[in-house]
């Protein structure tokens, strides 16, 4: 195992922006080839998803959207938030290596581990954004009535910024802890990965 290797994907697992509580999920893949540590390296340096606010590219990402659908009822002197839908829309974006028969088992099993917590590491960047979707949906519809509906969607509005801006807080938040912890957490998988092939609760890399 090559420890710059490590080190440079240790701050590369990120999401890019956004999150909700109906969710239309899709995969898309990109291809990396490589018979060395090395050459998976520079192919995920090379081939990954660009990330806009860093400007780099990363063995993994989540491209959010929420949409957000809502309904007024009005009445002489009151409107209030009748019904409010939220979705999100992700894509999320997987490495995929083409093994070269020429990759030494000690390749293969890193990449098995690494693979499997890159995608980990994106579905909870999923989660996160569902939850956050959920908690917008309970706080718009439990809005006080306001008097005029002009003013219930400003309020409605203000209720949907304050909580991207926690769901943002949350995702970067993950990424941080994610990235201190990266290194001794694929050690430890590896670890688990190498006691499961020789109990055979695992197939061989």
């Amino acid at each position: 195992m090559k420890q710059h290797l490590l080190c440079a994907l240790m701050l590369a697992l990120t999401a890019l922006p956004a999150g909700a509580a109906n969710l239309v999920k899709t995969y898309s893949y990109f291809a990396i080839g490589g018979r060395t540590l090395d050459d998976i390296e520079k192919q995920l340096s090379k081939n990954g998803p660009q990330v806009k606010s860093t400007g780099s590219r990363h063995p993994g990402a989540t491209q959010m959207a929420f949409t957000t659908r809502v309904s007024y009822a009005e009445k002489p002197g009151s409107c209030r938030i009748a019904d409010a839908i939220v979705t999100v829309k992700v894509k999320v974006i997987l490495p995929e290596w083409r093994r070269s028969r020429k990759a030494g088992p000690d390749v293969r099993l890193f990449w098995d581990t690494l693979s499997a917590d890159i995608k980990r590491h994106e579905e909870r960047h999923v989660e996160i954004a569902k939850n956050h979707g959920k908690q917008l949906e309970d706080a718009l519809k439990a809005s006080y009535p306001q008097k005029t509906c002009a003013a219930a969607k400003a309020k409605a509005a203000a209720i949907t910024a304050a909580e991207l801006a926690a769901h943002d807080q949350d995702q970067l938040r993950f990424d941080r802890v994610e990235s201190v912890n990266f290194e001794s957490r694929i050690l430890r998988l590896l670890r688990y990965r190498i006691e499961g092939i020789e109990k055979g609760r695992l197939p061989p890399a």
